[in-house]
Parts: C-alpha cells; structure tokens; sequence
C-alpha cells in the first residue's frame, strides 16, 4: 500500500497524465520509505520528448524527486547544466521505458540511461528546504560527489531553477559520458531502438564495467590462447542496392580489408585471408588500435589511403606503402566481433555497432575512425556516394548476425565496376623497355582458368616498372588458359599468382573486359581465389550464371584507331589516350549535343600536361579526316567535330581539352547560350563560390531565364542560360555584361565583373567575356590538363546546394544514372532586348 504522504506527493504527477493511454505506472504501488532518510536508489532518464533532456530521480521519503537536466549530466567539474525542479515520480517509475504518446504530457520515447544508489550529505530534506544539495553517486555511469544548487526565482518562472554540478574528485573528467555511453544500463536499447520498437534479448552489461580506465585493465593470463583469425563477411555484388527498412548503407571504400585482433596491450592487422601485415601497415595504426581500454577486441575493418578531397584511393594506398607513408594510413572500422571476452557475432549488426561507436567514439581525425552507417534509401545513397567520387555502398542487414563468408547479408554496389583478377601476361612498352605496356588477365571458372582481356591504362612510368620487376621472375612458357588469345606471341606468359585491382565499363558480348584500367596489386587474395563477380538480382537471389552483367550507358565507339594508345597524357592518374578516348566513348550519349557541329577551341598536349602545351582555334596540317573545317566567309578555318570519330581524331592529337563556341557551324552568328563563369579570387573559398552560382542563378530565374549548373574541372562553376537563337553577339554579350555588373554592384564586397586581378582580390569574377564573338568555355564531358584528371561536368542545382566541388569528376567516375541536364534545350528562350 502506499503512504498517504506519497499518494499527496504524487498529485500533480497523476493529475497530468492519462493512465489509460500511457503506459507509465500510476504510482499506487508506490513503496515505502526507508527506515532512514539517508539515499536510497537514483535513475537518469534519457527523453526524448520536445527537446531532448535528461531526468535525475533521487528516493525521498516513498517518492522519487525530479529534475529536468536540460543537456544532460556532464562529469566536468566547470560544467554547470541547468535542472528544471518537476514533479515527484513515484518510485516504480524508475523501471519505466518505453514511448509516450503523442498529445499525452512528456510525449516521447524514454531509457534508463543510468541508474544507482545515491548517499545524501547530510539532512537532504533540509538541503531541499536550504536551496543546497550535496551528495555522491554510485551508479554504472555516474560516480563520486555532486551538487544540485537552486537559483533564485526570476519573475515569470512557473518552476525553481537548479544548477547540477559535479565535486572535483576522483571521478571527474572531461569525458562526453553522453555521447560515450547513449543506450540503457537495463535493456542495452538506444532511444532510437525504443522508437523502432526493438525488444530487448537481454539485459546490457553495465557501461561502468565495460569501460575500464585503460590502468584498472585486467591482465592476460600468459598461457591463454591468442585470439583466433575469423573469415570475414564478404560482400555479394549487386546492380543496385537493396531497398527496405531492413537494410542499413556505408560508404565502400577503396583498399585493404583488415582484421584487428587486439589483446594483452597490443594489436595484430590481418588482412582477408589472415595474413598478418601488422609490420607492413607500420606502427601508427597498430598503436592506434591497442591503445583502445578493453582487455581484448576484434575489429572489421579497411585501411585505406585518403587523396586530397577525403577520398579513399587504392593508388593513393598502394604508394603509401611502396613509398613508406605508413603514418598516413587510416583504419575505418565498421564491425565489432568481440569484446573482453564476449563474442559479439551472434548479436545482431546495429548492436555490434553501437558497441563498437562507444569504442572508438566519433573522431574525423587520426588514423582509427568510425565508419558510420545510414538509413537512407539506398538508390540515394548510392548516387550521393557516386557524386562524391567514391566507389560504391555496402548494405548490410540491421538485425543480422556476422555470418563468415558470401551469406547475402552484406551486398555492395559501385559506383564504376572494378574486382580483382589473376595477372595471366604482360605486353612489354612499347615507349619503354622497362616496363609493360598492358596486363593480360583472367579469372577462375569450373577449376580452370578464363581470359578476361587486356588492362591497358592506369601506369605510371614508376608503376609499370615495379610491375615488370615483378612479373619477370614469374615467365611461364605457355598460357594457362587456351584458346585463340592464348596464342598471341607479343604476350610474355607468368604464372597467375599475382592479383590486380581492375576497374572497368562492362563486359563484352564475348566475354572481355571493356575499358579495363589498373587500380593496384592485391597481394591480400590469392589469385587462385577469384572468380567473375555477377550481380544479383534480389537480396540473396543470384542470377543465372548464363546471364551477362548489365550493360552500362550507351557506349560509342570509334572506328579510328590510335597511334601510340599507351600513351601517358596526365602522369599522376595514368591516364593515357586510350584511355582518354575510352572517356569520351563512355560519355558521348551526353556530350554530343553539346560539342558536335559547333566551332572549337583545343589544347593540345602531344607529350602530356606536365610537358609543352597550346590552343589551337583553326586547321593545321596532319589533323585528319574526321576534323572538320568550316569555309563559311566570315569563319574560313574553324574547326569543328560530328561523331565519336572525330573526338577520337582529337585524343590523337593531343587534345587535353576541348571549348566550344556558344553557337552551332549552322547559325554561327547567333548564340544558342549564356554563359557566366564564376572565377575565385586570392582568399576567395568553395563555399562562397557555391553561394555565387546559387545567387547567379535566383537573379536570372527573377526575369524570366532558366539556368543549368556545370562543374568547370577547376576551381569554380559554370552557370549556363540555353537560349533560342535569334539575338546576335553584341546583343547576348552586353546582356551578360549588365547582368554581372548589376550583382557586382548590388553586392561589390562579393562579385566583380572587372578583369584586372587587383580587382578580384577576395571577390568572385564573374565572367562574361565568354560571351563574345570567338570566345569559348570548356565543353561539357571534357578534361581539364589538371592533376587527377578532372572533367567539367553538368550538375543539377541540388548537387550545387549539396556543396558538390567544381573538380568532383575524374576520369574513370560513373556518371549520375539520370543527365542533370534533360530538358537543357526545352528550357530554350530568345533574349529579351532593349
């Protein structure tokens, strides 16, 4: 039975709430009060209601007192967080968890984030009455002595206002508790989990044991056996990604899959076949992993290198540790197998993770991070993965434990299709007798081996000489596959031991790699393990083995062909001409409307960027058959391209990138376009950039102009009107010449639209001098003689506002599945004149 005094107490707890539509328990059951008034039990509740905050309860007297900690306890001593003086909450309503429905007083989901014993100092009804209350905690989370101070009421406070303030003692820290340790001490659930509904299997262990400080640590018995390598979950490869709220998504990345075995103070890094590489990946990541306060842990995970915008990069990998950057090496954790000595595999994938979150918590920096996970739909997370230029997403199943092998519970998707294959042969350079010049490779089928065709783009000179080196201690006197491709004697034969990365568009109908270019050696999978990966098209549904992968986007080829294709044109991607042109093939379904029969603008780099260049705006001797010449009067000797045939002709000259006029060869004194590039300034950032194409954009959809975003390769956008041909050069350049003075003017500390550099300190040029007779601006889809090989690249507005970067695209990237650009031509209006 309940006290009278607790059933009075309890009054306005019951008066708010409507007990035949919460679950919270009424309180007439409310228990007894102690013998003594000296503490008793505590709880934090977590809640999730208009504003997330949590509620301290402390037992008094048959009833547990309240308050409302706006943001929550904190363990440093100079933090002072704000408690809101409620309600007494009967003392059953410690065990509560669950939701409280919406239009019922507190709506929200609630935890017991903690819970303990707490020992007042002294009277606490008389530290109550006082304003003062001092007393220590012992609960699995919260410890030590703490202070609860009341503030003097201001006018209009319906409540008493109290500080929470923890005692510098022993248990004081700077540690974020909150963001360290976010599930229930009762049910191990997350306020997300009580929103989904999650049942709790069993009881979490406490957090205060869970994390021992890295001192208290227990010590391994030296005869235990080490831990043991588990085979990974491997990924199935599929077309596009599975929908449902069943799956979750990561980003893939791009290296090394590893195995951290930690134990004893120290870690081992395996790879995907247990091969230990700790030594190999250097000491940083090692240290980095057995720095973590656990007595033993294993971790899934990938070690990558990141290029210059974040990325993970093979290559970029693949030359740390050819060149002893190991300092630079990152390891993205993404699965917890076991911790001080539980085996986590069993628990389901969410629950894994949120372990291992608490493990290594939220750090962007340092060479140990936490690979999170999203719950968006997965076709969008795959084209904002794709957008970004990495390679792919994984999905996973949330409630799925980690099964060992390819159990359809992992599936990957990518952005560009790549997989490893064994190296078969090599063709020697023909540009250098030190190196190859092209992989053969092949794949495992029915126990014997399959020719997959030629890997011909993707070495540096450096890379293809470590890649002879390698191969020649490897002669083998004959194929080992059979067949007319077999027979080929320009090919020196090696033993398949070797994998290599390869990153290619599709397969041929005949069964080759189409557009095949070398990401890396794979030195972690042996290369008698690799067989042909086939989308499947279900979860956990494979296709039939007959079938094909699915075509990419249309593909033009050329029937010219190249002089010289091993040529490299940007040394530091490998990009050679073939491999230029294979761009221009796999993009030509969209550049061609914007590139074919219009005069052009080239730069020619016969030897590559780093050498010699030049523009080249009219016909010279040796450019072949498939570069046109305009013999109009006015515009004798302009050059211009109708098919694939000529950009092919163009990649065997040199051409790094190509400009066009804004006009077609047919209506050559009528400008079909606008253009405004928006060039930086010294001082000026992305973020402003970005800014000033979405600000381009709004003044001109204000009179009337529908605009198209393109991505120049460089530093800034291009913002592009399409206009009906009917005003004349002078007319369409002093429209763009008044439109960029009138932003200047209306905002001169941002734009300018005066050409000397002086001007353009900490302001954005805008451009509008690539509106005039001969003028150019790069085409859509063409390169820029940049590092990495970037292309400009058509946009849509939401990519701009997503806070894409004008260099996104590099050569070898999968473009957006639908062209940001339909409807460039339909949008068409003749400028208003005058």
């Amino acid at each position: 039975m309940a006290r009278a005094g607790a059933a009075g107490k309890l009054a306005p707890y019951r008066a708010k709430r409507d007990f035949a539509k919460t679950a919270e328990p009424s309180g007439t059951k409310a228990g007894k009060a102690p013998k003594t008034a000296q503490g008793g039990v505590f709880v934090v509740h977590k809640h999730a209601a208009r504003r997330l905050h949590y509620d301290l309860r402390l037992e008094h007297d048959g009833v547990l007192w309240s308050w409302a900690v706006t943001r929550g306890p904190s363990l440093d001593p100079d933090d002072k967080r704000l408690a809101v003086h409620v309600e007494d909450h009967p003392l059953d309503y410690g065990h509560f968890e669950g939701t409280i429905p919406k239009g019922e007083y507190g709506a929200g989901s609630v935890i017991v984030w903690d819970r303990g014993t707490w020992r007042p100092d002294g009277d606490p009804a008389r530290g109550m009455a006082k304003g003062h209350l001092s007393f220590a905690l012992d609960g699995a989370k919260l410890k030590g002595a703490w202070h609860l101070v009341r503030l003097k009421r201001r006018p209009g406070d319906a409540k008493d206002n109290w500080l929470l303030i923890k005692v510098k003692d022993g248990e004081a820290s700077d540690r974020d508790i909150l963001a360290e340790e976010p599930a229930s001490v009762d049910s191990g659930r997350t306020i997300e989990d009580i929103e989904k509904g999650v049942v709790p299997k069993r009881p979490a262990a406490s957090p205060a044991k869970a994390r021992p400080a890295r001192s208290a640590r227990k010590t391994r018995s030296a005869k235990a056996a080490p831990l043991a390598f588990i085979p990974p979950c491997l990924a199935s490869l599929r077309a596009e990604p599975p929908e449902g709220a069943d799956w979750v998504h990561e980003v893939k990345f791009d290296g090394y899959r590893v195995q951290a075995l930690v134990e004893g103070g120290t870690a081992r890094l395996l790879t995907r076949t247990g091969l230990d590489w700790t030594a190999r990946f250097g000491t940083t990541l090692a240290k980095a992993v057995a720095a973590l306060p656990y007595d033993d842990a294993i971790i899934d995970g990938e070690i990558v290198a990141l290029d210059a915008s974040g990325v993970s990069s093979f290559a970029a990998l693949q030359e740390a540790l050819s060149e002893g950057k190991r300092q630079d090496l990152v390891l993205y954790a993404f699965d917890l197998l076991r911790l001080d000595g539980e085996d986590l595999a069993a628990e389901p994938l969410l629950a894994r993770k949120e372990r291992l979150h608490h493990l290594i918590g939220d750090s962007t920096g340092g060479p140990l991070r936490y690979s999170e996970h999203f719950e968006a739909a997965g076709d969008i997370m795959l084209a904002h993965a794709c957008r970004m230029g990495l390679e792919g997403v994984i999905s996973k199943r949330a409630d799925a434990p980690y099964r060992s092998g390819r159990s359809g519970d992992w599936l990957k998707a990518k952005c560009t299709r790549s997989q490893e294959f064994a190296i078969l042969g090599y063709l020697p350079s023909t540009a250098r007798r030190d190196g190859i010049g092209s992989l053969v490779v092949g794949f495992r089928e029915g126990g014997e081996w399959r020719h997959a065709g030629r890997v011909g783009t993707g070495y540096t000179a450096a890379i293809a000489r470590d890649l002879k080196r390698k191969l020649d201690p490897l002669k083998a006197k004959h194929a080992p596959f059979t067949g007319k491709a077999a027979r080929d004697r320009q090919v020196v034969w090696v033993e398949p031991v070797l994998a290599a990365e390869v990153e290619y568009r599709t397969w041929t109908a005949d069964g080759l790699l189409r557009q095949a270019a070398f990401k890396g050696l794979r030195e972690d999978k042996p290369a008698t393990e690799i067989v042909r990966e086939v989308p499947v098209a279900k979860a956990g549904k494979p296709k039939d083995r007959s079938t094909r992968a699915p075509p990419s986007p249309r593909i033009a080829r050329s029937s010219l062909s190249l002089s010289n294709p091993d040529k490299v044109l940007w040394p530091d991607a490998g990009l050679t001409k073939a491999g230029l042109l294979a761009h221009y093939e796999s993009v030509f379904h969209r550049m061609a409307p914007l590139v074919l029969n219009r005069p052009l603008s080239l730069l020619r780099a016969p030897d590559g960027i780093a050498r010699h260049s030049f523009f080249q705006k009219n016909a010279s001797p040796g450019m072949g058959e498939a570069v046109h010449v305009l013999k109009a009067r006015k515009s004798e000797g302009l050059l211009f391209v109708e098919d694939i045939d000529g950009i092919a002709a163009l990649v065997q000259l040199g051409v790094v990138e190509i400009h066009t006029w804004g006009s077609t060869i047919d209506a050559v004194e009528t400008p079909d376009q606008v253009i405004f590039d928006l060039d930086p300034g010294e001082g000026v950032g992305l973020e402003a950039v970005r800014r000033g194409a979405l600000a381009v954009r709004d003044h001109l959809a204000a009179i009337g102009l529908a605009s198209f975003p393109k991505l120049s390769g460089g530093k800034g956008f291009h913002v592009t009107v399409p206009l009906v041909p009917k005003a004349g050069w002078d007319e369409v350049k002093t429209f763009a010449r008044d439109f960029a003075r009138a932003m200047a003017a209306t905002e001169p500390k941002a734009y300018t639209a005066t050409l000397a550099k002086k001007a353009r300190r900490g302001k954005i040029f805008i451009d509008y001098l690539r509106n005039g007779r001969g003028a150019t601006a790069v085409c859509a889809y063409s390169t820029r003689a940049r590092t990495g090989a970037p292309f400009a690249a058509p946009v849509s507005w939401a990519d701009v506002e997503d806070g894409i970067a004008p260099n996104a695209f590099t050569v070898g990237m999968a473009l957006p599945a639908t062209d940001p650009w339909t409807g460039f031509r339909d949008a068409a209006q003749p400028l208003k004149t005058g």
